[in-house]
């Protein structure tokens, strides 16, 4: 289903955040018979419904707005309306054709798209193709779950997109080149359990992809995408990490070396193979890759790395401080406490509760010497589950403020201390920005 499609047609768009805005303001363009927003969670935080959009579509809220999604001709969810909603079962079992605006768009620019999705490190991967794609002269327009609704970009030659597993759930049409970076149980709530979450992540590749690039060292990804042809970066046919000239680790392209891995100013295994997936990608689009091998180490050198993610705070105290604030599962923790193996390492652990299981925290962490802080409102649930490991000391604090100053305490000179949650902030925290400026003021108030 394309945007045109939807002229003539009663049309409703659930969702009145910054993805619901951008489908009205898109839609109304193509002229449809009728066009009506639902939002059956405003609150306090709602942004004000008026003007163009107002006039384009008239806001409905509460229960009356199940009656006006069961009357259109096509539904078009935000990302943020998970499949398990009642209302979402309801209008499925009445066959009530449901879509979303990245759906719409990717029908008419799927064939100039790449699109990155990935439990972990799907932010990382298309930041890295897009600045490195710009560093070969392809300019291309950057986009997604990053923070431009996808009916918001301009029209370019070519797009890169981050997609969460919300926005692939309805996609009919597969991007150009289709990227997945890893896959690990993750929002099983919204999706409906691990295979349904596993279904709509895979649905990226689902739909005729000319080129599907995924990170061939992820265990579960290789079992889901089974004999699926697929580059697997990682592997010795294309790019991986090994032995260089110097001896030293070194990006290669198959036999022949790129540039050192101590050129890439992550830290971290699974950003090595974040890269690795990100080169995989400028190949499969043409870019000679071993030609300009010294042009992409200059652009690797000067990648910035994303707030939040491994960010790394300065210290008088010789603490290193790292926020890892969007690590909300399990397994993006276990990523980043891999990321200083060999260092003195405190972890603050904890968030919103969703039931997770910790078990593979607890297996991973069986044979380390590390220092474990839980804070509401799972990290006492975490630290229970990670008891009687002989070399993990854990504690409780009351809160994240508390859990820094005493990491302060715990942590030996020259150690890390890291925020790596394993949960999501909501509850507590506005959003995940707010967790890390707590974080960080936390940081530096107990310095002084």
């Amino acid at each position: 289903m394309r945007l045109s499609d939807l002229r003539g047609r009663h049309v409703a768009v659930w969702g009145a955040g910054r993805e619901g805005r951008a489908a009205v303001t898109a839609i109304a363009a193509h002229g449809p018979a009728g066009l009506v927003a639902v939002d059956d969670s405003a609150n306090f935080l709602t942004l004000p419904w008026e003007g163009p959009l107002a006039a384009a579509a008239p806001l409905v809220t509460g229960e009356e707005g199940f009656a006006r999604l069961a009357a259109a001709d096509v539904v078009v969810r935000s990302p943020g309306v998970p499949n398990t909603h009642p209302w979402m079962v309801e209008l499925r079992r009445r066959s009530v054709p449901v879509t979303q605006g990245s759906a719409l768009w990717m029908a008419d620019h799927a064939d100039r798209t790449v699109g990155v999705t990935g439990s972990k490190g799907k932010s990382t991967t298309s930041s890295l193709i897009s600045h490195l794609l710009t560093a070969m002269d392809r300019p291309n327009v950057f986009g997604g779950n990053i923070g431009v609704p996808l009916l918001d970009l301009p029209e370019a030659d070519l797009y890169v997109l981050e997609l969460s597993s919300y926005q692939c759930a309805d996609l009919t049409d597969s991007p150009r080149v289709a990227v997945v970076t890893a896959l690990f149980p993750e929002h099983l709530d919204a999706h409906g359990g691990e295979r349904e979450y596993y279904r709509d992540k895979l649905n990226l590749v689902a739909h005729g992809p000319h080129t599907v690039v995924v990170n061939g060292a992820d265990p579960r990804l290789a079992v889901e995408l089974g004999d699926r042809a697929a580059v697997r970066a990682g592997s010795p046919d294309t790019t991986h990490v090994a032995t260089g000239p110097d001896g030293t680790p070194w990006f290669h392209l198959r036999d022949t070396p790129l540039f050192p891995r101590a050129v890439l100013p992550l830290v971290g295994r699974h950003n090595e193979g974040n890269l690795c997936v990100a080169l995989a990608v400028l190949d499969a689009l043409g870019v000679d890759v071993v030609a300009h091998r010294d042009s992409l180490a200059v652009a690797v050198a000067e990648f910035q790395g994303l707030a939040h993610r491994l960010t790394e705070i300065p210290d008088p105290s010789g603490l290193t401080f790292v926020d890892d604030t969007l690590a909300t599962s399990p397994y993006a923790a276990m990523h980043a406490i891999d990321a200083y193996e060999g260092r003195p390492l405190t972890v603050i652990v904890g968030g919103t509760d969703r039931g997770l299981d910790y078990t593979p925290l607890r297996e991973h962490l069986a044979e380390r010497e590390i220092t474990v802080i839980g804070i509401p409102d799972s990290g006492p649930r975490i630290v229970e589950a990670l008891a009687g490991l002989p070399a993990v000391r854990t504690e409780l604090a009351e809160d994240l403020v508390a859990a820094v100053g005493l990491s302060r305490k715990l942590t030996p000179a020259g150690g890390v201390v890291l925020l790596s949650p394993a949960a999501p902030s909501y509850g507590r925290f506005r959003n995940f920005e707010h967790r890390s400026e707590v974080f960080a003021q936390a940081v530096a108030d107990t310095a002084r």
